[in-house]
């Protein structure tokens, strides 16, 4: 470890002290419940009406990602207590999509990973099966989301879908079928084709043709519109690129995650707050922390494998993540969220709040700089 990487893990660990000793009572006061986003300081609760949603996984990953540092019970029992709890997704075709490795990676692979728990290891295969049952071979693609109305999105594919490849990668190696792997890396392929541009900017949505598989048009999706640039779009490419290469040490995928993370690195603004679109007005004060803490993980990972940019990227992940901490990270024990000015998407009517998958991320990225984190987007199976 360099000088400067350990001057960040000193500052790190006394870091996520004080998140551990804040999330313990966190969690306490919101047994039984799946948060997604924060009112006023306290979590709501999805398990109940909305136990299909995409991010409801990140609870138990907040929860295996302490309880692997603490070996706190309350942690442990939280995080196994959700898994369960998302049994009822299995059983709703509507909610069983393209984010299945965002609801079960770091639910069951983190339980498997930690605990060598069978019904994790079930529930996983049950996943990978029904994500590779998404792909279409004629377009090379994931299909992103079910019919909504008269839209069947039958040719929709999303850059999130990246990030979902690891629980593919996974079937392969514990299976042995290298089917999983042959979608996770033609899907990765179509990304890397349809999705980047030139400029190392990325799309969010693509349609292609469900029959023939040619592309049909783009979308701006989540963000300022088309051919704007998402930053969590972004950061999704960013380290899902990067997952790819560790998956398959296929160099065009590092090469990939290189140019979109160079893309990345030229638009940070001076105070590394990242906004919504990295288009968006002057004037717009949206920003997207969830889209700063996910970058900074992609950029940690990448900072080990680069030497030519091993530097850059490191650095600006940890000035992301100062930035957060300094603007955007609440420490207070009385309200649950830890990072503030998240946004869901450019058009919506709400920004700058709590979204789970922002604390989520932001632990990630810490328990990187301390060496303790949990890989749930990769590892031996």
């Amino acid at each position: 470890m360099t000088e400067i990487d350990e001057a960040y893990r000193k500052w790190a660990e006394g870091l996520s002290e004080k998140i551990i000793a804040k999330m313990e009572g966190v969690v306490s006061r919101n047994k039984g419940k799946i948060p997604y986003t924060a009112r006023n300081g306290v979590f709501n609760d999805c398990a109940k009406d909305s136990i299909g949603w995409w991010t409801n996984g990140f609870w138990g990953g907040i929860n295996w990602q302490l309880y692997a540092v603490t070996h706190n019970p309350l942690f442990r029992e939280t995080a196994e207590w959700t898994e369960k709890v998302m049994d009822r997704v299995f059983l709703d075709y509507r909610s069983m999509d393209h984010d299945a490795g965002f609801r079960w990676l770091p639910t069951s692979y983190a339980s498997f990973l930690l605990t060598k728990n069978k019904d994790s290891y079930n529930r996983l295969r049950l996943a990978a099966d029904n994500l590779a049952g998404r792909f279409n071979s004629v377009g090379n693609f994931i299909r992103a989301w079910n019919e909504e109305g008269k839209n069947t999105r039958a040719g929709w594919a999303i850059i999130d879908c990246l990030m979902n490849l690891p629980l593919l990668y996974w079937a392969a190696r514990a299976t042995k079928d290298w089917r999983y792997y042959a979608i996770a890396t033609k899907h990765a392929d179509t990304v890397l084709s349809h999705f980047v541009r030139e400029d190392g900017s990325v799309i969010h949505i693509v349609e292609f043709d469900p029959k023939t598989g040619d592309f049909m048009q783009s979308y701006g999706g989540q963000g300022l519109g088309e051919g704007s640039s998402w930053t969590r779009g972004q950061a999704w490419a960013l380290y899902g690129l990067t997952l790819s290469y560790l998956h398959t040490k296929e160099d065009f995928y590092l090469e990939g995650a290189k140019h979109v993370a160079t893309y990345f690195l030229s638009q940070i603004p001076d105070n590394f707050l990242i906004p919504v679109d990295f288009m968006q007005p002057e004037d717009c004060s949206w920003e997207d922390s969830s889209a700063a803490a996910i970058a900074a993980c992609g950029l940690i990972e990448l900072s080990k494998l680069d030497c030519q940019y091993a530097e850059a990227f490191f650095l600006a992940a940890v000035k992301m993540l100062e930035a957060l901490v300094k603007h955007r990270l609440c420490l207070d024990p009385k309200r649950d969220e830890l990072l503030e000015n998240c946004t869901a998407a450019y058009h919506d009517k709400e920004h700058n709040f709590p979204i789970i998958y922002g604390d989520y991320y932001f632990i990630e990225a810490l328990w990187k700089l301390t060496g303790k984190d949990v890989k749930l987007w990769g590892g031996k199976a």
